[in-house]
């Protein structure tokens, strides 16, 4: 697989993200969350990895003061280096600019292994679980440190998922892929 590949994909993914209005975003965001709620995996989870959308990401935020309601420890990714740390937040309001413009929690780091679901965002999916990041290797340096039994939940638009992610060896799966109009249950890692 060519890296040209990924580049293509990459271009339209974002373009056609890129092409929704701000309203469009919302209301597709709102319809994400909706979903969310209503996840058997996202009710008995005790620990949950969020992150905060840039300004054309599915933005899983609405979703933040139903897990708090419910007593849910809430987690967001800190960029290191070329690793994600895992950082309890309960504030949007509390995040600090960071990498590349996004905003980042402050804190001490969480042991991955406590997490019960991690929500990633992504450039593209496929309805078998392939992701296609920004091309950092950020998520799935993170995905791969998660403990077996957490579940990997990929959110987008569904403008953003296309018949086939090229995968290569380094590339983690996720398990399920949430956008407005269709939640897409795979078994990407068994």
């Amino acid at each position: 697989m060519s890296a040209t590949t990924k580049t293509a994909l990459r271009a339209s993914a974002r373009a056609a993200r890129a092409a929704l209005s701000p309203v469009e975003r919302n209301e597709a965001s709102a319809q994400v969350v909706a979903r969310l709620e209503r996840m058997p995996e996202l009710r008995r989870a005790r620990t949950v990895v969020l992150y905060a959308a840039t300004r054309d990401e599915a933005d899983p935020g609405g979703l933040l003061p139903h897990l708090l309601r419910r007593g849910v420890r809430t987690l967001f990714p800190r960029v290191r280096g070329e690793h994600l740390e895992l950082v309890a937040a309960s504030d949007l309001a509390a995040l600090q600019l960071g990498y590349r413009g996004i905003t980042e929690p402050v804190g001490p780091a969480v042991d991955p292994e406590v997490v019960d679901v991690v929500l990633v965002p992504g450039v593209a999916f496929d309805p078998a679980g392939g992701r296609l990041g920004q091309g950092g290797g950020h998520y799935d340096r993170l995905l791969g440190r998660l403990p077996r039994h957490a579940t990997r939940i990929g959110v987008c638009f569904s403008c953003q998922v296309v018949p086939r992610v090229p995968r290569e060896a380094h590339d983690v799966a996720v398990d399920v892929v949430v956008t407005e109009r269709v939640t897409h249950r795979v078994d990407a890692r068994r």
